[in-house]
């Protein structure tokens, strides 16, 4: 707590009854620390009340049997432990004892935090496991081995130069300049070595033998494996113009890529975007917030059409132009000769910085290379497994049946990533746990929020709950009159709630 903000509602030391809770909740203090006490069933639990992700109150979020999901991001926690059950929170959230007195409830200790489950490991095992990747499923998955309690070798080869950062950041508030750069990481280099985590970072993979369980590296060196996980990720589709290769025309993936956005955006004056992805678009606005002229090329009506519909397109649209924003729709570029780009419409946009958002590719060499099946990604079973036995895919890579649209999906998203990421890691283990999660990611414009449950394709209706022009709005994306995605601003609880009833159908 800061000095000068004052604790919340009531001083739960003293006491406080049920008639005083809403929606099962109820925000209160003990001494300066914010505690929230949540009933789930006939037991009250308190808890501390913000995200540990990015500090979304709980107090707005929905009680899920004795777990509550955060309303931002869709965290979820343990209200007996405090665990992060589900990502995209990692860290466990501070409990308090909770006493009845008649019909008083009171809370007065806090709980001892327990330590890592890392530092609980049992005798090494002769097992080894190795992780291809260092994104969102790559990290998660080394982390809950160690959380699960495996005993053996964790080896994760990252090409990247970068220690697993918190990549949605790289688009928005650490490239608008509101995040500082030690918020990237997802752990600190202590955390590798306490949970014994060996992390290559600039390593390539050139080849896998799965009968042989062994991986080549780039320099010639080979590491056994008794299981493995695929995380490779997506790469940038490239611009393939005349000029895309000059140096102030910029893709974004990594952080070395938003370092050097952010650099070139030091000394330039105008930006022109490529692509009106939402990639595109959370640059587009975080280079407004360094007060930099942007133009926005992209071939598309509207957009982000073909995910949130027209009406949603055309609120997108207006409220980047709101910001500043200039598009130029239905329309690309089709060379870059200096700081001149040509339109295919006979326009010229002078920009001293490019950044090119055009979409991004599944990285699937290595799994062709190794002969795994593949389909417009790494097919995999509903445990994540492909078809080569003891071998998983997680991440932008796998192409999962997915029990909620009854198709087999490849999707993009960084939560969706991580949660792959636990599932195999407790499937590398035998636990045989179906991924049966719900895709759900959100992208920031500015003050507007858009949270997106579900997976739809293609979609024959819409129904617009709201105003979405009022920024207070649910939008129902139906096919043959099932519902298969649900997007929202500014209604969290009932996107949370959507998400959940998605969890329990079934196509």
């Amino acid at each position: 707590m800061t000095e000068d903000k004052k604790p919340s509602g009531p001083d739960l030391t003293k006491g406080v009854s049920l008639a005083e809770f809403k929606d099962s909740k109820l925000l209160g203090h003990v001494g300066q620390e914010d505690v929230l006490l949540v009933q789930a069933g006939s037991e009250i639990f308190a808890i501390e009340p913000a995200c540990s992700h990015y500090h979304g109150p709980l107090a707005e979020g929905l009680v899920v049997g004795d777990t509550i999901r955060c309303p931002w991001h869709h965290a979820c926690f343990s209200l007996r432990t405090g665990e992060a059950t589900r990502p995209p929170a990692l860290n466990t959230l501070a409990l308090w004892d909770v006493t009845r007195d008649r019909d008083m409830i009171l809370v007065q200790r806090k709980r001892d935090v327990p330590k890592p489950s890392a530092a609980h490991r049992s005798a090494p095992t002769p097992e080894k496991f190795l992780i291809v990747g260092g994104g969102a499923a790559g990290f998660t998955a080394a982390e809950t081995l160690r959380r699960e309690g495996f005993a053996g070798a964790i080896t994760m080869l990252s090409s990247d130069g970068a220690m697993p950062v918190d990549r949605p950041n790289l688009s928005k508030d650490y490239l608008a300049g509101n995040a500082p750069e030690d918020w990237l990481p997802l752990r600190g280099e202590d955390y590798y070595r306490d949970a014994g985590i060996d992390l290559r970072l600039n390593t390539n993979v050139s080849a896998i033998d799965p009968k042989a369980r062994s991986a080549t590296l780039g320099n010639g060196d080979k590491l056994p494996f008794d299981r493995l996980l695929l995380a490779t990720g997506a790469e940038p589709v490239k611009l393939q113009i005349p000029g895309a290769d000059q140096p102030h025309v910029h893709m974004l993936r990594s952080v070395a890529d938003s370092r050097a956005i952010i650099k070139a955006a030091g000394s330039a004056k105008r930006v022109l975007v490529i692509g009106a992805s939402f990639i595109g678009l959370e640059v587009a606005a975080s280079m407004r917030a360094r007060k930099l002229e942007v133009h926005v090329v992209a071939p598309d009506e509207r957009p982000m059409q073909r995910v949130l519909g027209p009406e949603m397109g055309d609120f997108v649209r207006a409220l980047h132009e709101e910001n500043g924003v200039n598009f130029h729709l239905k329309d690309t570029v089709e060379k870059i000769e200096g700081t001149r780009a040509s339109l295919k419409s006979g326009g010229v946009i002078e920009a001293d910085l490019v950044v090119v958002g055009i979409g991004v590719k599944p990285r699937l060499a290595l799994a062709e290379q190794a002969g795994l099946a593949t389909d417009r990604g790494v097919s995999v079973n509903e445990y994540l497994e492909t078809s080569a036995s003891g071998i998983f895919a997680a991440g932008d890579i796998a192409r999962w049946p997915d029990p909620h649209s009854g198709q087999t999906i490849r999707v993009e998203h960084w939560v969706v990533a991580e949660r792959q990421g636990q599932t195999a890691a407790r499937n590398m283990l035998g636990q045989q746990e179906r991924f049966d999660a719900v895709p759900f990611f959100w992208s920031q414009h500015y003050d507007v929020p858009i949270n997106y449950v579900g997976h739809a394709e293609s979609f024959d209706e819409i129904a617009i709950d709201g105003s979405i022009s009022g920024k207070d709005c649910l939008l129902k994306y139906r096919k043959g009159g099932r519902v298969l995605a649900v997007a929202s601003i500014y209604r969290d609880l009932d996107n949370l709630k959507a998400e959940l009833e998605m969890e329990r159908s079934r196509a």
